[in-house]
């Protein structure tokens, strides 16, 4: 795998705001969603990921910078062996290009316990400071993809998921939930030598057909009935946690905004964004009697309400 830096196209010094920013935009840009027909999009999308998931890991981030771990997350080997040239300390290639003998005694079994490799003995692993074994691998990770109802996401309701290996486990929603956003599962990837890799799961919001987003807050355009606005009401409004009553005031007018409390999205504090309702005036159509009572009315040639603006 390429440099995850240069994947992402931030520098080394980048900071995790920073990280998560270009992620962000490449993961918009890269969506298997809107990618359907361009498999190396999707394949541009996994790397990014990848790449993402090692930079935010702090101990991989490091292990990374100092040369221990590669793009892939497995392990680096300083040096190599097996190289050919000239016997220079009464040690030579053994078979296999891996192992080692002596001009003297075979030395073998001193070295066993010290080098491991790839093919028969041989390797260094742990870097200068001492031989030991190489670290295993793991699995790689398995990406999977959420669509969330609306309302589900604004309650922070449980979602049902199918793993690789048919598995169904409950995914607890998170605070601060936005599209785009991803979910690792701990030990939920394939299965490798040094354990198994993980579940990263992308969650998408989907839209709902009268409820809006608007930050934390949930946006609703509420029709009202012209004696509900001129008289006022107690009317049921929908929230995506079940309706709840509001009171309409008195003269209320297209476009005026009345607030519900603490139902909109779970933030990270613990607190919650609020419900918005704007009130929409749903006027009849060729009502005879509501056009006399207009035309006969005294004070529709006196008021103007566009006065304020100058006209």
């Amino acid at each position: 795998m390429a440099d995850p830096y240069a994947t992402l196209g931030v520098a080394r010094t980048a900071t995790d705001a920073e990280i998560k920013k270009a992620y962000r935009k490449l993961a918009k840009e890269l969506h298997p969603d809107r990618n359907k027909d361009n498999p190396k999009a999707t394949d541009r999308f996994g790397q990014v990921t990848q790449a993402y998931d090692l930079l935010l890991d702090k101990d991989k981030r490091a292990r990374f910078d100092r040369g221990e771990i590669d793009g892939d997350g497995n392990p680096t080997s300083p040096f190599g062996f097996g190289a050919g040239g000239g016997n220079t300390g009464g040690f030579r290639p053994g078979p296999g290009g891996a192992g080692f003998q002596a001009d003297g005694p075979d030395l073998s079994d001193i070295f066993e316990n010290m080098f491991v490799g790839s093919s028969g003995r041989g390797g260094f692993a742990g870097g200068f400071g001492g031989f030991g074994r190489r670290e295993q691998p793991k699995g790689a990770n398995v990406l999977y993809k959420l669509d969330v109802p609306f309302v589900d996401a604004v309650a922070a309701k449980p979602q049902r998921i199918t793993l690789a290996d048919n598995k169904t486990i409950d995914l607890k929603l998170p605070a601060g939930l936005e599209s785009g956003a991803q979910m690792r599962l701990a030990g939920k990837g394939q299965v490798g030598p040094g354990g198994n890799g993980d579940g990263i799961v992308t969650i998408t919001v989907l839209p709902h057909r009268f409820f809006e987003r608007v930050g934390d807050d949930v946006r609703l355009d509420l029709p009202i009935s012209l004696s509900e606005a001129v008289l006022g009401a107690s009317v049921r409004v929908p929230t995506a946690e079940g309706a709840v009553m509001l009171t309409i005031p008195k003269g209320s007018n297209s476009g005026k905004v009345l607030r519900l409390r603490g139902r909109g999205f779970h933030r990270k504090d613990g607190t919650r964004g609020d419900q918005l309702v704007t009130l929409m005036v749903d006027l009849p159509v060729d009502d005879d009697a509501l056009i006399e009572f207009v035309q006969g009315w005294k004070d529709k040639d006196l008021r103007n309400p566009r006065g304020g603006m100058g006209v």
